[in-house]
């Protein structure tokens, strides 16, 4: 199974481009300009409903068709050719004749949200894009240009010029609940509008696919399919509780097996306002590694709860580290509310701006402290650490734990610049992993280093004896520092 974001892409020539935008695969008649308003109680006989009619004619006009376009770079015009025994003895190049650059057609969906134009949609649908044509249902189409657009979230603002057009209203999707209906409009696989209904399987969800950590998705199982992108997933009230933007999908046709995530529409609300007045998203940022409490975990820790999330690094003059925030502290809430999981907390403080001071409540050895932290602002360029590189030049693996199966190295400033570490960071790095060992079961990986041992500091292979030694049978707590991340992990020696 896999995770995609259903968008329809296609490479035509510039010329079939240019016609196939006027081409109506949408239909229907102009729509009457609309204001927001609660649609008319659905059709229900015998308590059943049977027509979700008056909700699709109210909501479907301000679904919209989006052909973005991406000009493609010209190939090399001079290549060595792969069957001419002349030139390729010789590796003597052959001009090739010139061709026409060649225009990439992706199509997705959008959601007029506002009167005057202003269009919801995914970034991924519009991305790269060097032209953009909005195709609406009365067979209008319009050009439009991106107000900001923001890779994290996944989301985009278009504008077209346009007046009195038909748009939706954004909901609360924080009042959604599991197994509320809700219908999922746009224009699939590209045979025009499609109308699809289902229920909120789940809330909170994360898939790991956007390119960034801000993700807090609905599930849903209204059939949703490629093409499907920015498009719509509304509430039984007509308003907007979400903007669809993943399939997970099975087999090689990738094709909708029933879950389907779409972005909240709170969410979104957030992020358009500040792309509309800034053109940016700014975020806040704390400034700390944490990771969710596991059984394993809180034994380890020796934590009586299991809610909250642990801090396993504060990074140095950070937000947190300047507010007080240590190591192993246990998050319980910001300002109040209560904090159950890493990512409601990455949500929560990324949706404050910089600059705004919070009241942090943490465990801390068995006492809850409060602590005023003033955000920093979310450097979305600069967010991950440097990935560690091979050395193929390196020594071999000096030591080796067989308890844990690894071969383990001490840190050298060389390794520390590799594995984006402090250049005084110490610790044993992991330089080959048994697939069969322990560690191996729990994450560990080649490139990872281990910083502590049962909350000691470890730098030699003796330091690694010594803490395995001393736990005996029973389960070790790993701190690891992994591509400028620290995490914990817990392992059982063999």
């Amino acid at each position: 199974m896999s995770i995609t974001r259903p968008l329809i892409i296609g490479t035509l020539m510039a010329a079939a481009i240019l016609s196939g935008c006027k081409t109506n695969l949408l239909g229907g008649e102009s729509p009457v300009p609309i204001q927001p308003q609660t649609p008319a109680a659905p059709v229900v006989v015998e308590g059943m409903r049977t027509s979700y009619a008056d909700i699709v004619e109210r909501t479907s006009p301000a679904v919209v068709r989006i052909v973005a376009e991406i000009k493609e770079k010209p190939a090399s015009q001079t290549q060595f050719p792969g069957g001419d025994d002349f030139f390729r003895q010789f590796q003597i190049p052959q001009q090739q004749p010139n061709r026409r650059p060649q225009v990439e057609r992706g199509v997705g969906s959008g959601v007029i949200v506002s009167a005057d134009g202003s269009i919801l949609t995914n970034h991924h649908v519009v991305d790269g894009a060097t032209k953009i044509t909005v195709l609406m249902s009365d067979n209008k189409s319009y050009e439009a240009k991106i107000v900001g657009s923001d890779q994290p979230s996944d989301l985009a603002v278009l504008k077209i010029e346009a007046e009195n057009l038909p748009f939706l209203t954004l909901g609360n999707s924080d009042t959604v609940r599991v197994g509320d209906i809700v219908l999922a409009i746009g224009n699939p696989l590209g045979i025009g509008q499609s109308v699809t209904s289902g229920i909120i399987s789940a809330k909170g969800r994360r898939t790991g696919l956007s390119d960034g950590s801000f993700e807090d998705f609905l599930q849903t199982d209204a059939p949703i399919n490629r093409g499907n992108s920015g498009g719509a997933l509304v509430s039984l009230n007509g308003e907007l509780i979400g903007i669809n933007s993943q399939i997970l999908s099975g087999g090689a046709g990738g094709g909708n097996i029933g879950i389907a995530f779409s972005i909240p529409s709170n969410m979104a609300k957030s992020v358009m306002e500040q792309l509309i007045k800034d053109g940016k998203v700014r975020r806040g940022m704390l400034g700390v590694n944490i990771q969710n409490i596991t059984d394993e975990l809180a034994k380890s820790l020796e934590l009586e709860q299991r809610s909250g999330v642990i801090v396993s690094n504060v990074r140095q003059g950070s937000a947190a580290d300047k507010g007080g925030v240590k190591r192993n502290d246990l998050i319980l809430a910001i300002n109040g509310e209560k904090i159950e999981d890493s990512n409601v907390l990455r949500n929560k403080v990324a949706g404050t701006a910089p600059g705004t001071t919070i009241k942090l409540t943490v465990l801390r050895d068995g006492k809850e402290v409060t602590l005023d932290v003033t955000l920093d602002e979310f450097d979305t360029e600069n967010a991950r650490g440097p990935r560690p590189t091979g050395d193929e030049n390196a020594p071999g693996p000096q030591n080796q734990s067989g308890k844990l199966g690894l071969n383990l190295e001490p840190v050298t400033p060389q390794i520390a610049k590799q594995l984006g570490l402090d250049s005084d960071k110490e610790g044993m790095v992991v330089t080959e992993v048994d697939p069969d060992g322990p560690a191996a079961e729990e994450g560990v990986a080649r490139g990872d280093c281990i910083l502590e041992i049962n909350k000691k500091q470890v730098n030699s292979i003796g330091d690694v004896q010594a803490a395995l030694a001393a736990s005996g049978e029973r389960p070790v707590l790993l701190l690891i520092s992994r591509r400028g991340q620290t995490i914990y992990l817990t392992v059982k020696p063999q």
